[in-house]
């Protein structure tokens, strides 16, 4: 081959490999396109923990991949939504319902703006969904004592295990868990709280007004309750309970509403409180309560009739303690999403800032539930999101009716 017929095939050979570059590059930048991304744009964002303002984020294989400034975006994304003036939060977190109970279908409330559920005292079940549908956690059957609360009114077929020795009761736990419980749950109640919902006959009727609350409050809770009645598990079963849990990496919640059985969850070490109190506690068992880091779940709109609900939350932020947020969806008259009057009265009775509301309903739960940056947006985090037109600060209601639904990365609702 001479030197020229040489050149003009070097010359064919490397506009062979260009074109074969650049047709692979457009493929690649193709696919890309095409791949399980989206690129979001927002005037405001709270992230779990604070506001930002002009935020652009990436959601890549159901996780967030980059927060920054639009600027710093370039387009190749499978999808790009503006959300213009515009509110991003994490979905919400709700740490007390009872979805089976009262059949609540679980797309009302990931299209009302809670991606993550934890149903306690109902059918025990490996948590599933998170991934376009809502993220479903369980307790499994609350254990209680024989004939205690809540079988007297409720009966006990997936709802509450009824144990009379420590043996049992540490069996009954290893089973649960074994079943897919995430956390264990106990009833502490002696019954005759005067405004407690499960003190007033009929109070867990069948829901039928789904979202919207579409009754007034029941005013009979304001009547004074009956004696207390109801057996409690003894110290020792709740002692053996609480070890039992902890030794395969689960906290134990406590349904308690008086002082009685406060005394008993704070000498066994019970993690976490179902609600907040229903009668005013004393100011010493509260502060031991805070010492021993224990959280309460608010539920504050389900007992906004008893008599010691505002006392407590104001005293136990005073104490340093924690909230986390709960509402109790399946209760009559509380919203199957989130509840803003929950949210409110977080803040009012709480005593709390609208940052540490938001918190407890969002980063303060994910980290609680133990899951990775749940409840927060920021790299790496599960995409669970939801977005409102406009400035939720000015009106908390807008909340419970969110126009962009986010969950696990796939866009279950967008209005935008």
């Amino acid at each position: 081959m001479n030197v020229k017929k040489y050149s003009s095939f070097k010359l064919l050979m490397a506009f062979i490999l260009i074109s074969f570059i650049s047709t692979n590059s457009a493929l690649a930048l193709e696919i890309d396109k095409k791949s399980d991304s989206i690129l979001l744009h927002v005037a405001r964002v709270f992230d779990g923990k604070n506001f930002r303002k002009n935020i652009s984020l990436t959601i890549v294989d159901g996780k967030i991949a980059k927060m920054d400034t639009r600027s710093s975006f370039e387009s190749n994304y499978s999808r790009v939504i503006d959300l213009g003036d515009a509110t991003l939060l994490p979905g919400f977190i709700e740490l007390h319902a009872h979805l089976s109970f009262q059949k609540v279908p679980a797309d009302t409330v990931l299209m009302h703006g809670i991606t993550t559920i934890r149903d306690v005292g109902g059918p025990v079940h490996k948590p599933f969904g998170g991934k376009g549908s809502l993220r479903v956690l369980t307790s499994g059957p609350i254990i209680t004592a024989p004939n205690g609360y809540p079988i007297p009114n409720m009966g006990s077929k997936n709802i509450a295990i009824a144990v009379s020795t420590k043996k049992e009761a540490r069996k009954t736990v290893q089973n649960l868990i074994e079943d897919g419980a995430v956390i264990i749950k106990v009833a502490l109640e002696p019954g005759g709280e005067a405004g407690a919902p499960w003190s007033t006959p009929h109070s867990h009727g069948h829901h039928k007004h789904g979202h919207h609350k579409a009754a007034k409050k029941n005013h009979s809770h304001t009547k004074t309750a009956s004696k207390p009645s109801w057996p409690l598990l003894s110290e020792n079963i709740v002692k053996a309970i609480v070890d039992e849990a902890h030794k395969n990496n689960r906290m134990v919640t406590a349904h308690v509403a008086e002082e009685n059985g406060i005394r008993i969850a704070i000498n066994s070490g019970i993690d976490e409180w179902a609600h907040v109190p229903c009668n005013t506690i004393p100011v010493s068992l509260l502060k031991k309560a805070v010492s021993q880091k224990v959280k309460i779940v608010s539920t504050l709109d389900t007992l906004s009739k008893c008599s010691g609900i505002a006392k407590n939350a104001a005293t136990w932020t005073s104490l340093g303690g924690e909230f986390l947020y709960g509402a109790e969806i399946a209760h009559p008259d509380i919203p199957w999403g989130i509840d803003a009057q929950e949210l409110i009265y977080l803040k009012q009775m709480g005593r709390i800032s609208l940052i540490d509301t938001l918190q407890a309903a969002t980063s303060k739960a994910g980290s609680h539930l133990n899951i990775p940056l749940l409840g927060t947006l920021q790299p790496g985090a599960p995409a669970d999101m939801i977005a409102v037109k406009g400035d939720p600060t000015n009106s908390l209601k807008v909340l419970e009716y969110p126009d962009l639904v986010i969950s696990g990365g796939e866009i279950v609702k967008n209005n935008f």
